[in-house]
């Protein structure tokens, strides 16, 4: 039903030590999503675990099962959470009779080749409950960079893109919107124009420290951002 995520050990820890350093970034996405995330949560592409500790500890979330098709990643966060419910695989994969209130994807969908079959899956388990995706995808082709290909990014989305594939399976969005408007200008001098193919993690500290804060606070309270470096989407399963 679903193809596997195209993700490359070698410069996949390379995100993960970026991701680990981006601590107001992720809780600041958590919060944009917490008012859906609650009950029967499934989180799509768990990688090793650092999203999932953020799951672990919201009180609404009353089942969380996380899927990872990557051994090596499934190895670590099971070492690192050994009691967590966790599935080798793909949601193609899952065999369970749960009504799931809530997807969580995180930068997963653009790994896939076929993500309108991959958004279908999410909507079929999601109907019964009238359940939620909360989705975050790479925003803005024209700053498609080498380590995109390097982390096996099919796409950057565009906004009419997303949308259409997500109507296209069935969902009705709730929330929609660019995400990070100064990672879009960061993402495009580092990779764009420098062509680098790693992540700076004391960079990524500082940014996550220094502006992002102040970034986040203006467009998600004030103005949203007529462009970012990514789209957030939440989709009710009708």
């Amino acid at each position: 039903m679903t193809s596997q995520p195209n993700a490359l050990a070698q410069t996949a820890d390379f995100e993960f030590a970026a991701l680990n350093e981006a601590k107001n970034y992720r809780r600041a996405l958590l919060r944009d999503f917490e008012p859906y995330l609650r009950g029967n949560v499934l989180e799509v592409g768990a990688g090793i675990g650092q999203i999932t500790s953020e799951l672990r500890q919201m009180p609404e979330i009353q089942k969380l099962l996380s899927i990872e098709p990557d051994a090596a990643f499934c190895a670590r966060l099971r070492a690192r959470f050994p009691q967590h419910d966790l599935l080798q695989g793909t949601v193609g994969d899952l065999q369970s009779e749960t009504d799931w209130n809530a997807i969580l994807s995180i930068n997963v969908l653009e790994h896939i080749e076929m993500d309108g079959e991959e958004l279908a899956a999410y909507h079929h388990l999601l109907q019964p409950a009238r359940g939620a995706l909360c989705l975050l995808v790479p925003a803005r082709p024209e700053i498609y960079a080498p380590i995109d290909k390097d982390f096996g990014h099919f796409r950057r989305y565009t906004r009419l893109e997303l949308r259409r594939k997500l109507e296209g399976a069935g969902f009705k969005l709730v929330r929609f919107r660019y995400y990070n408007f100064a990672g879009y200008f960061a993402w495009w001098v580092n990779f764009c124009l420098l062509k680098k193919r790693s992540f700076d993690v004391a960079a990524v500290r500082l940014f996550d420290r220094a502006i992002f804060p102040l970034v986040h606070g203006f467009e998600s309270r004030i103005c949203p951002p007529p462009i970012g470096q990514s789209l957030m989407a939440v989709a009710a399963a009708r």
